[in-house]
C-alpha cells in the first residue's frame, strides 16, 4: 500500500491544470454563449448552459434550428 505524500498529490492536480485538452476552454465558452442565445429564445438558459456543457455544439445547433418560444400574454 503506497501512502500518499504532499508531493504526488500536488502532481497529480498539476496535471489537471497542464494536461487540459485544448478545447476545454472553447466548450466552457460555448457554454456561455448558448445560454444566453437560449435567453434571447425565451428559453431557460441555466439549462441551456448545462446542456451545452454536455452535448457542445450540438446544443447550439439545437439552439439555432427550434423556434422562439413566445412570451405568454397573460
Amino acid at each position: 500500500m503506497r501512502l500518499i505524500t504532499r508531493e504526488r498529490l500536488v502532481n497529480h492536480f498539476s496535471m489537471w491544470a497542464d494536461g487540459a485538452p485544448w478545447f476545454a476552454g472553447w466548450w466552457g465558452t460555448l457554454a456561455l454563449i448558448n445560454a444566453a442565445l437560449a435567453q434571447g429564445r425565451n428559453r431557460n438558459g441555466l439549462l441551456w448552459f448545462l446542456l451545452s456543457l454536455v452535448l457542445g455544439p450540438l446544443a447550439t445547433l439545437l439552439l439555432v434550428l427550434l423556434p422562439k418560444v413566445r412570451s405568454k400574454m397573460f
